[in-house]
């Protein structure tokens, strides 16, 4: 049992991305002193003055609230973490290693190393990083191998489910969460940790290690292949003819279905369901099971090839690409969020671009991401300066601003009224009334070929 009692815990959070920042602040929130850990002396030092380098609604204001309080701290020395912690979290990244499928463990490695060997009481490591199954028995050993003599630290795992763009209100109110441990011990001290939300009913469920590894990348699995499934039949509608949200809102209406993630567009990106598929299937070919999640190949080429399939639409609308003004409305990979991340909106732009055309992007919040990964696209402030004199414009990232849009102001402004609906969000009636093209994947148009395959 960890010294001082359950209701004096501290917490330490290793690693200040976009899980590691949210989940300190959040545990902030809800009365723990915290102290965020990460080697980059930069993001501790803005984070340390109220200053968040990430786009995530209610998180500048948590962490403003609980900086100035004096409940959350930040330091980039692991002695001072090992000292102050009773349960320290892991959340840093698991990226893609360069040039294969597989995670890169590097950071979760050498946070657990480091987080062990400084420790100078008994405590608690609590991964939530996205692993791959059989990560935490070899993180547990490590940890065990690496502590001082005479200091326990006990092992659990407990994966994040967070939303970007609702990630404090996924972390303060979560809807399940799950502990994988081979303790006694464990578990009693997350329930504490977790108190505010297991009175509000949160389902709880206390399971192994290889179970807690693997419900993340099944639950991202899962929603790629949803996905995709329904960009698969907008491929068929494309050709057939018939309406791709009609279709999704009557298979959705179907409890064993439902209706979220069957959107079809342009695909999914971000930093977590292209990565965590090409893991789960590096993974599992580890572990001899090849054709187990062959088709995870086929949701990863349907969504890929939903961004050729724009830039083809782009070709075919303006003819030549050469010289053409294109106007991008959205590169983040999913509205509220900054995150460019194997972003299909971003590949699109880019690749319009290298074909010629004279591309002015604007995004609400993501400009600044994005213009770190391509520069040379035009990035501008206001929609009114992306669609000026345009010759086409693509609304590719369904910002609420832009699913708003006027269209008979927006026809005031533009070179050609030719709108390219990548989200399938706008009323193509009241567009088409107002005298524009406008062109959907999922929907045959005599603008286009039907889809090759």
């Amino acid at each position: 049992m960890l010294p001082g009692g359950l209701v004096s815990l501290k917490l330490t959070v290793i690693g200040t991305g976009y899980l590691g920042a949210t989940h300190a602040a959040s545990m902030a929130e809800l009365g723990f002193d915290v102290l965020g850990v990460d080697v980059d002396k930069e993001k501790i030092d803005a984070l340390g003055r109220g200053e968040l380098p990430i786009h995530e609604p209610g998180l500048p204001e948590l962490l403003r609230k609980h900086t100035e309080s004096g409940r959350l701290r930040f330091t980039t020395s692991f002695e001072e973490a090992g000292a102050f912690g009773d349960v320290h979290f892991i959340a840093v990244g698991t990226p893609q290693r360069a040039g294969e499928h597989a995670a890169d463990m590097t950071y979760v490695d050498a946070s657990v190393t480091a987080i062990a060997r400084a420790a100078t009481k008994d405590s608690l490591i609590v991964g939530k990083s996205t692993v791959p199954v059989g990560s935490a028995r070899r993180l547990k050993a490590l940890a065990a191998q690496e502590a001082r003599e005479g200091v326990t630290i006990d092992f659990a795992w407990n994966p994040e489910f967070l939303r970007e763009g609702y990630a404090v209100e996924d972390t303060l109110r979560p809807d399940r969460l799950v502990i994988g441990s081979d303790s006694a011990t464990a578990e009693p001290v997350l329930r504490e940790v977790y108190a505010q939300a297991i009175s509000m009913n949160t389902p709880f469920i206390s399971t192994d290690f290889e179970t807690a590894e693997l419900v993340k990348v099944a639950a991202n699995a899962f929603l790629a292949t949803k996905i995709s499934f329904i960009n698969a039949f907008s491929e068929v509608t494309e050709t057939v003819g018939g309406d791709i949200r009609t279709l999704a809102d009557a298979i959705g209406l179907d409890s064993r279905i439902g209706r979220r993630f069957l959107n079809a567009g342009i695909g999914f990106g971000g930093g977590c369901l292209p990565k965590d598929i090409r893991a789960l299937q590096a993974r599992v070919s580890e572990l001899g099971l090849d054709s187990t999640m062959r088709f995870l190949n086929e949701v990863d080429e349907v969504n890929l090839r939903r961004r050729d399939r724009t830039v083809y639409v782009a070709e075919t609308l303006l003819g030549n690409l050469e010289g053409k003004r294109v106007a991008v409305l959205g590169v983040a990979f999913k509205p509220n969020s900054d995150d460019v991340r194997d972003s299909p909106a971003l590949d699109v732009a880019a690749r319009l671009f290298n074909s010629g055309a004279d591309v002015s992007v604007y995004d609400p919040a993501a400009n600044s991401n994005a213009a770190k990964r391509y520069p040379r696209l035009n990035y501008v402030d206001a929609l009114t300066d992306a669609v000026n004199e345009a010759d086409l414009v693509m609304m590719l990232t369904e910002w609420s601003e832009f699913v708003r849009i006027d269209p008979a102001e927006l026809a005031e402004l533009v070179a050609h009224k030719v709108m390219f609906d990548g989200r399938n969000v706008l009323d193509h009636r009241t567009w088409k009334d107002a005298g524009w093209d406008i062109v959907s994947l999922g929907h045959k148009s005599e603008l286009l070929d039907p889809v090759s395959l």
